[in-house]
Formats: C-alpha cells, structure tokens, sequence
C-alpha cells in the first residue's frame, strides 16, 4: 500500500472520529483541552487497535477466501462506507449536553462505535496480505490529529459540517474499495 493511498485511507477511517468529536464539542458547548486530548487518545487508540484486531482475524481464515479477497475488501469498505454515507443523512436526537460524553462508559462507547470501520479496514488488509503494522499507526495517528481538530472546531462549526465530514470520508473508503477492485480484476 503506497503512502499516500494509506493516508488517504486513514483520513477516511477518521471521518466519523471527527464528525463525532464535532457534535460532543457542540453538544457540550465547548470542550477543554484535557476532555480534548483525552477523547483522542481513545478514539486514536481504539482506531488502531481495532485495525490490529481485524487483521489478526483476517489473517485466520485468509486461505478460505484468497481467490476472493480482493471482492472482500471491496464489499467491506462498501459497506462501511456505505454505513458512514447513511449515518450522514440520519437525523440524531438525543440530548447530549447532560452528560460528560469524554468520560467513563459513554466515551468507550463512543471510541468502539467510531473505530468500526477499522476493524473491517483490518480484515481488508488482511485479505491484500498487508502488513498492519505501519497502517495501523498511521490509523491512530490520524484518528488522534482529526478527533482533535474536531474537538476544537466543534463550537466554529455547525451540525452541518460534521455530517458531511462523514459523508466524504464513507465516499472515501467506498473510492479505496473501488481501487482494490480495480487493481485486481
């Protein structure tokens, strides 16, 4: 995987990180710089690990299915992608302003709902024979940097923003997907 298409992609797996990161800093007025760095820190971290896990599992039934991976990577960065477009146009309404969403429970809830997407980007890595570990690095890195811009902004920006950070990362993945298909047929 060259570089540039591993960041490309890492951006991509961030897009929902920094959507959610948006709309907890909106819902909680503002977020300070230790709620901040710690909500990416678990996303970062969730992001990456998730990754490693796919990948662990990928790698286990990886014999079954290599005259078809590349169709499997594809359908799943289209379904995930697919997933993130959809959630984009979904209308949220629960109240978050009541509690501390980077805190406890709610923020591993939060950390393993946006690190998803990475579990299945794993699996894909899995199934193009990838090495994980410099991908999912970049992964964290990059769930890290964009869950913090996104904390930040929250207050500058409207719901509006957030949906489509979403919304161009599920078309993101879905282009990546369309690329490994491509490649290999």
């Amino acid at each position: 995987m060259s570089p540039a298409l591993l960041l490309v992609a890492a951006l991509g797996l961030a897009m929902d990180a920094f959507a959610v990161s948006i709309g907890v800093s909106l819902a909680q007025d503002k977020l300070s710089l230790v709620q901040i760095l710690r909500m990416a820190l678990f996303f970062g971290l969730f992001q990456a690990g998730m990754s490693i896990l796919g990948w662990l599992a990928g790698k286990g039934f990886m014999a079954l299915i290599r005259d078809i991976d590349h169709w499997v990577a594809f359908g799943l960065l289209l379904l995930i992608g697919g997933g993130m477009i959809y959630e984009s146009f979904s209308i949220e309404k629960e109240d978050v302003r009541k509690t501390d969403k980077t805190r406890g429970l709610t923020l591993i809830i939060l950390s393993l709902a946006t690190s998803i997407d990475a579990l299945a980007a794993g699996l894909s890595l899995a199934a193009l024979n990838i090495l994980i570990w410099i991908p999912a690095a970049v992964i964290g890195v990059v769930a890290f940097l964009m869950t913090s811009l996104g904390g930040s902004m929250g207050p500058l920006v409207g719901r509006v923003v957030g949906r489509r950070a979403e919304l161009a990362g599920g078309l993101v993945l879905i282009g990546i997907g369309i690329k490994i298909l491509i490649d290999h047929l």
